[in-house]
């Protein structure tokens, strides 16, 4: 229940957008680990929805030098995706350092 009125928060500002956009992704990643990925684009924001350890995360979408970055905007720990093309990379951070988590591609 917790966790509805988490994304709820998230998403429902972007819902009032008419121009909102909503795609679903799966992703495979190393050692075979699947990552199911809910991108939702509206017209000043983008969030992304994901599935890590049988957890949703929920990040918004960052400043990237290239291609798409997802975090959660705060200076404490938490995941990271970047995206760019087919590929996706997972990371933690956690005191201004970024871990590679996992390496992943698209479904097709």
């Amino acid at each position: 229940m917790k966790l509805a009125l988490a994304l709820g928060a998230v998403l429902f500002p972007l819902a009032a957008q008419a121009d909102m956009d909503l795609v679903t992704q799966r992703y495979t990643c190393d050692r075979g680990v699947e990552i199911p990925v809910s991108y939702v684009r509206a017209e000043d924001s983008s969030v992304v929805v994901l599935t890590v350890e049988g957890r949703q995360i929920a990040l918004y979408q960052d400043v990237a030098s290239s291609g798409a970055r997802y975090a959660w905007p705060s200076d404490g720990a938490g995941y990271v995706w970047l995206t760019k093309g087919a590929e996706a990379m997972l990371f933690w951070k956690e005191g201004g350092t970024e871990t590679l988590l996992l390496t992943c591609a698209e479904q097709t």
